[in-house]
């Protein structure tokens, strides 16, 4: 198996008396697309959340590159090279599309609050840089015509791309995607399909939780399954969609899966 580019060892996170994560050790190879999938309440979110440094974990350990990031702070794994997006999309309502990406490129900039107040003339520079940066993020993403509009007036599938581009202007190594194709049409998603696999080849690794199955069985390279915090099962898709224990939460008790097919 290749080395791990991501890895989590035994993760655990309580909220109360709710054992969230419990025990989850899985890894992300480079340059892969890894789906987590379970139902609703397994967990995923959670992780998500662990390995992005939005909550610390009550036990275990996140590796990323070969090294330990358990206990960092968002910004510095986010500087690190993890992006992420989430379930409802976070932008800037009121800026326009290339200002939301723009904003995106702040954890690789050198200029602070006071070197703007002055209006130094390196800041000046490094500003041009980081909106011709954002301008071909968008254009490499077909969305260079709406880079003037305000992002309220986009269409939701095209704010979930806006999304997407002002990920990708930190210049992330590994994506989180949190449940993208949520509220997309039939079209839309085929599209994000095609876009995640797009960023995929472009040598960024994505994790993914997904609850739509055509979705993550026709991108992915490694599917993780969770269910009441566990792992339940892990491998590639075509493994997955015949494991027992991935049928039966998803299918129930009483389905018996053809021993021909």
């Amino acid at each position: 198996m290749d080395e791990a580019f991501l890895e989590t060892k035994k993760l655990h996170r309580f909220f109360g008396g709710l054992h969230a994560v419990n025990d989850v050790s899985f890894a992300v190879r480079r340059d892969t697309i890894t789906a987590l999938i379970g139902p609703n309440g397994a967990g995923k979110t959670t992780l998500f959340n662990l390995i992005a440094g939005t909550i610390p974990p009550h036990g275990g350990e996140v590796h990323f590159g070969g090294r330990p990031i358990t206990g960092w702070k968002p910004h510095a794994i986010a500087s690190r090279g993890i992006a992420r997006t989430f379930q409802t999309t976070k932008l800037f309502l009121q800026m326009t599309v290339l200002e939301n990406v723009m904003v995106g490129r702040h954890p690789r900039t050198r200029s602070g609050f006071v070197a703007g107040m002055l209006n130094l003339p390196w800041t000046w520079r490094e500003h041009a840089e980081i909106e011709a940066k954002a301008m071909a993020i968008l254009e490499d993403l077909g969305l260079s015509q709406y880079a003037g509009q305000t992002a309220a007036n986009l269409p939701f599938g095209r704010q979930r791309v806006v999304e997407f581009a002002r990920a990708l202007a930190t210049e992330p190594t590994l994506l989180l995607l949190d449940e993208p194709a949520a509220g997309l049409n039939i079209y839309e998603t085929q599209e994000l399909s095609e876009l995640i696999l797009r960023i995929r080849d472009r040598g960024v690794t994505c994790l993914v939780v997904e609850h739509d199955m055509s979705l993550v069985m026709n991108i992915s390279d490694d599917v993780v399954v969770l269910d009441q915090g566990q792992k339940i099962a892990e491998g590639p898709p075509r493994t997955i969609q015949r494991h027992p224990d991935v049928i039966r939460i998803y299918l129930g008790e009483n389905h018996v899966e053809d021993p021909q097919s």
